[in-house]
């Protein structure tokens, strides 16, 4: 199991989508936990190797370190319900979450949104987030992106759930003379997560907590994964360039934050060793 519309109906369906998201979005700020107890998980891909030859005790492992929660990534996707149904059973019976789900372009498409849809009900989650544009090189096909996605936000928040972005360094980078990433934050729906992978971020010589600040309440997920100019990603959390503490306040206080999901593309350690001290760092980085 390894993984031609006229002005007024344009304006009208912004209107409604705007509408559908600030009604969505009231309920999950609610639902927001205390800034003192926002639980931490694991990107599972950071233990992708272990995670192939054994998922159910990979991540009984995760929870026995105290990991709160999962983000599943792209292969899940190949689940049947029957076994997305085991792999629920054995998250309640762990006392953990899957906040979320990392997915392809297929699961935001008019074919692919109901599978997602129901593996991710089954699974528990919050959010379907886009782990990766596809092909893209011009504006117009990042445009396209963001379509794709806010039509599935309004099939998903229909069952309860919310499409999510995840940046990696593509996002930074000029296209036509804009960021990708700042048109897709000016034209998805706000409803929609804008899950921030620090340590592209950081790679890309930009600001995360300029970027979180600038965008109040929509920063709900942050990837804690940390960067050096040495080493690149392999660098144990807040040994790297990311200015830990005031990203932390900035996601507590201005972006909205809901769950941390630690993320980590290797060590001098094993997979699982490797995530094992980045929580212990994490807790005497974040207090």
């Amino acid at each position: 199991m390894w993984y031609g519309s006229s002005t007024m109906n344009i304006q009208n369906t912004i209107s409604r989508r705007s509408f559908l998201g600030f009604m969505a979005a009231a309920p999950l700020a609610a639902a927001m936990p205390d800034l003192k107890q926002i639980p931490v998980g694991l990107e599972l891909y950071s233990v992708r190797d272990e995670l192939k030859k054994d998922l159910m005790g990979t991540v009984r492992g995760v929870a026995k370190m105290g990991y709160q929660g999962v983000e599943f990534f792209a292969p899940y996707y190949a689940w049947t319900p029957e076994y997305a149904k085991q792999v629920r059973a054995e998250l309640d019976d762990l006392a953990i979450q899957c906040y979320s789900t990392h997915n392809g372009l297929q699961s935001f498409t008019p074919e692919g949104v109901g599978k997602a849809i129901e593996l991710n009900k089954i699974l528990g989650t919050r959010y379907v987030v886009l782990a990766h544009p596809g092909k893209v090189s011009t504006l117009d096909d990042w445009k396209r992106v963001a379509e794709t996605l806010n039509k599935a936000n309004d099939t998903l928040q229909g069952q309860g759930l919310h499409a999510g972005y995840h940046n990696h360094d593509l996002e930074w980078n000029l296209v036509e003379g804009q960021k990708p990433i700042e048109l897709l934050a000016a034209t998805l729906d706000k409803s929609i997560l804008l899950q921030l992978d620090v340590g592209t971020c950081v790679a890309t010589g930009n600001d995360p907590v300029a970027w979180i600040n600038r965008n109040p309440g929509r920063i709900r997920s942050i990837h804690v994964k940390d960067w050096s100019p040495a080493t690149g990603y392999k660098v144990m959390t807040g040994e790297g360039a990311a200015p830990w503490k005031k990203i932390f306040a900035a996601a507590e206080n201005t972006g909205g934050i809901e769950y941390y999901l630690i993320e980590q593309e290797g060590s001098e350690y094993s997979e699982m060793e490797t995530v094992r001290r980045c929580l212990e760092l994490f807790r005497k980085l974040h207090g």
